[in-house]
């Protein structure tokens, strides 16, 4: 198998189309595909904050559940949005505002589309993916070597959320411990959800969350070949979102 994982798309469709077609990746009878046959895989937060996130949801339901020829799994954006179209009262704040304003102008023949796209893409989703035929774990906020094999909350909280303490910084940012540097498997794992300015490597996982949202680039990492593809950022650089 070969494979291109995305990192954290957050409404950059644009972005999404252009290393697409980096990748190597064309439409044909309205169905993507890839002349060495590689599959696409999605490391959630979907939508939020960017310009369209709805088109996002559309493009990974068709790859996902349509062509059944990808993996995605979900991110806290996702869960919370998820959780929107549920009905519950969630606060409508860090980026949930765009997707529901975009929600909000289409009729509701539309909006019943996608939220039915949405909550299959959520509910069909795995916590995390185990790729055995790469040795390879895509997990949005990471996962440690213990929980690979476990389903319960508390694996949820850390791969939606990763290794929360319970304290947040100043901004209201929750601290987060580096379960990264602890980590000693010989799986891949892949990951997003802590934006960072270059792909960072360390021991045997990779987080791909380079900020495109941000204004930095939307990145993939290609398996088995372990290599880099990253675009540009259409969007107004913000630094201080960046942590490494």
């Amino acid at each position: 198998m070969k494979l291109d994982i995305i990192g954290d798309i957050h409404g950059c469709y644009q972005e999404l189309q252009t290393l697409l077609k980096e990748l190597g990746y064309h439409w044909k009878n309205d169905k993507i595909h890839h002349p060495e046959e590689r599959k696409l895989a999605f490391v959630g937060d979907l939508t939020d904050r960017g310009p369209h996130s709805l088109e996002v949801i559309r493009f990974v339901y068709q790859i996902v559940v349509e062509q059944k020829n990808g993996y995605y799994v979900p991110g806290n954006h996702c869960d919370k949005l998820y959780r929107f179209f549920l009905g519950n009262n969630v606060k409508q704040q860090h980026g949930l505002e765009t997707t529901v304003a975009e929600y909000e102008q289409l009729s509701k023949q539309d909006q019943d589309k996608v939220k039915e796209m949405m909550m299959t893409l959520y509910e069909d989703a795995p916590l995390y993916h185990v790729i055995d035929d790469l040795n390879t774990v895509i997990a949005h906020a990471g996962i440690p070597e213990k929980y690979i094999g476990r389903h319960d909350k508390k694996v949820k909280t850390f791969v939606l959320y990763g290794d929360i303490t319970g304290e947040k910084h100043d901004d209201g940012r929750p601290v987060r411990r580096d379960w990264a540097q602890d980590y000693h498997g010989d799986k891949w794992i892949v990951y997003g959800h802590t934006p960072v300015l270059e792909p960072r490597f360390v021991n045997q996982t990779i987080n791909i969350d380079t900020g495109c949202v941000f204004g930095n680039k939307l990145t993939a990492f290609r398996l088995p070949e372990e290599e880099i593809v990253s675009v540009e950022s259409t969007m107004p650089f913000v630094e201080e979102k960046f942590r490494y």
